[in-house]
């Protein structure tokens, strides 16, 4: 058994039985949503691979986004857009994007694994885990259903914006994305107050 897997284990007591692990995917790109995701295992479950999704390789996460959620008893994904993001700012949309990932699973969690060290309002006991995608196999198995959700978005989305390539960047600011922003300006789905700093240096 993994020390993954050990970890969430090692919190499951008579009084908590069913764990949650929730993490999220997009706080730094300049364009997009920020997607979360929240995820509930058998107790005997185990997926040999699963790790922090920026370990892995795309291909990598593809793949084991299918085996997750074939082997889980319960998920659920929150997004918030980019226009929320400006009204409320990164951390409040990723914490919110949380929240809304646990309220979609059908199933109530005795505890919920936060990666990081910021928790949300819940009606359920939350714990966070700093470093939590490398430390709890539920938070490492929801940050890469959550890294899969979102990078499928952006391809989506880069069909309709060809010019900013975020099927390959994601919406990250990569010297190629910035520089299509300046030729071709700012689009309904750029994170507005991002951008403050690209346009004036």
């Amino acid at each position: 058994m993994n020390s993954l897997k050990k970890f969430d284990l090692s919190l499951l007591n008579r009084k908590t039985k069913v764990l949650a692990g929730v993490d999220e995917a997009g706080r730094g790109p300049l364009a997009g949503p920020v997607v979360a995701a929240a995820v509930v295992f058998p107790k005997k479950t185990e997926i040999e691979e699963v790790n922090d999704s920026k370990k892995l390789s795309e291909k990598k996460r593809e793949a084991l986004y299918d085996e997750i959620i074939k082997n889980c008893l319960a998920y659920g994904i929150g997004i918030v857009y980019q226009k929320e993001i400006d009204e409320i700012n990164i951390l409040q949309a990723s914490l919110k994007a949380m929240k809304k990932a646990v309220e979609s699973l059908r199933i109530t969690p005795d505890l919920i694994l936060i990666d990081g060290n910021k928790t949300f309002d819940c009606e359920v006991e939350t714990k966070t885990v700093v470093h939590g995608d490398s430390k709890s196999f539920s938070i490492a198995a929801a940050s890469i259903l959550a890294k899969v959700t979102r990078d499928r978005i952006m391809r989506e989305l880069a069909t309709e914006y060809p010019e900013y390539n975020w099927h390959k960047n994601k919406g990250y600011g990569t010297r190629e994305h910035i520089e299509a922003l300046k030729t071709f300006g700012v689009t309904d789905i750029h994170r507005k107050t991002f951008l403050t700093k690209i346009f004036n240096d």
